[in-house]
């Protein structure tokens, strides 16, 4: 059986599909893009990746340039086989949903460790890093509406506002209910 495709595999695939390019190309088209914010990007762990679809003949070296004193460049093309990779992962993670154990539930269950002053201000700083990342998330949308990008591209942008809104709409719910006593604060104390 094949090992899942990662986020950073799928977005290696759906930027050859699109056509051939180096990995270099590759960081700065998904920096660029702003799709670091979807999927974890670090240039080590995209030459890995691609190195590792090399591997799996969903991806083939086409050649290498060399541009004045820069380090080689392989081109890479989107195999067959790695078309139809990207297709099956897309189907199966897009119809089947998979919890993946995101850190702030986690924080938020541990949160009546910290007095209610605190963690009332830490929320509300939550809240002022979630309005940045709204606006930021607004802004995009505003740019690629401007070049008339269809938006099935950027479908993601949309889930995340809404992502984003309702956590922030959650939060403000909950500061007004610890400051209305409608939710009491009470850490433990140590014993």
């Amino acid at each position: 059986m094949m090992a899942e495709l990662t986020p950073l595999a799928m977005a290696v695939l759906a930027l050859l599909h699109e056509s051939p390019m180096h990995a270099y190309e590759m960081f700065q088209l998904l920096k660029s893009r702003r799709n670091d914010r979807i999927v974890k990007t670090r240039p080590g762990s995209l030459y890995h990746t691609v190195e590792r679809l090399a591997g799996q003949e969903f991806i083939r070296a086409t050649g290498t340039e060399r541009a004045g004193n820069r380090p080689e460049r392989t081109t890479y093309e989107i195999t067959p086989a790695g078309a139809e990779a990207l297709r099956r992962r897309v189907e199966s993670a897009i119809e089947t949903y998979v919890y993946e154990y995101p850190l702030f539930p986690a924080v938020l269950s541990e949160a009546h460790n910290l007095a209610e002053d605190d963690a009332v201000l830490r929320f509300r700083r939550r809240i002022a890093h979630l309005d940045d990342f709204i606006q930021e998330l607004d802004d995009a949308v505003e740019n690629v509406r401007s070049r008339e990008v269809p938006e099935p591209y950027w479908l993601a942008i949309g889930y995340l506002q809404s992502q984003l809104v309702a956590e922030r709409d959650w939060l403000a719910t909950t500061i007004g209910r610890i400051e209305s006593k409608d939710l009491e604060w009470q850490p433990r104390e140590k014993k």
